[in-house]
């Protein structure tokens, strides 16, 4: 039996069915889920993600089985699986955290996908670049990708190329777009204030509502 059927077996083995419903729910009923909650989820794969993690290389073939499966907890194993073994990741991989981002895209998946591709990007100068195209894409889910990849940056965050995302994605109604740039601007305010403050002041014409709230939440 391979690494997919092993852990699907053990993923049906603790499935809730009552929790199952209220996950789906949750979601807008667009994923099937075993219910299994976020701490037992992790606890069920955390000797293999250790295991994995000593071979040194990513088994895309298994995460591709995963990321097929209808239940979201296999989605969820992905992200956990590529953020755990990140430092074996190159920016040649990004086009197939790409071809996950475009699929069953939703924001539970999304927004911890950007977080690997931020990874790459404090390694990889070219990952820059990147983000500018995809600022540009009609595609929201790559998009939000762009806006949301220095999350975790704090003071090594490129202010200029977070502008040049920001001021391409602006203009628009979506909320998912709108969300991800007050956050982005949001968790930056922790590590300089004065920039978000003098950035949203400067743009709050062109920036939706959302997206000023959001920003100016942690900003006095």
């Amino acid at each position: 039996m391979g690494k997919y059927e092993d852990m699907k077996k053990l993923f049906d083995s603790h499935e809730d069915k009552e929790k199952a419903v209220s996950m789906a729910n949750y979601m807008k009923n667009q994923f099937d889920f075993y219910g299994i909650a976020t701490p037992e989820r992790k606890e069920l794969y955390k000797e293999f993600i250790k295991s994995e993690k000593k071979s040194k290389k990513i088994d895309w073939s298994f995460l591709d089985c995963c990321y097929t499966d209808n239940h979201r907890e296999l989605q969820y194993l992905v992200y956990d699986y590529l953020l755990a073994l990140k430092q074996f990741l190159t920016f040649d991989d990004i086009s197939k955290i790409k071809e996950y981002i475009l699929s069953k895209s939703w924001w539970d998946t999304i927004d911890f996908l950007c977080k690997v591709i931020g990874d790459i990007g404090l390694r990889d100068i070219r990952v820059k670049e990147l983000m500018l195209e995809w600022s540009l894409n009609d595609n929201i889910w790559i998009k939000r990708t762009s806006i949301q990849h220095q999350l975790a940056y704090k003071g090594k965050t490129d202010t200029e190329l977070l502008s040049e995302i920001i001021i391409n994605c602006m203009g628009t109604d979506e909320f998912f777009i709108n969300k991800a740039i007050g956050w982005a601007l949001r968790e930056y305010s922790k590590t300089n204030a004065v920039w978000v403050s003098e950035f949203i002041d400067r743009h709050k014409d062109e920036m939706s509502n959302l997206s000023i709230k959001e920003g100016s939440k942690y900003i006095k």
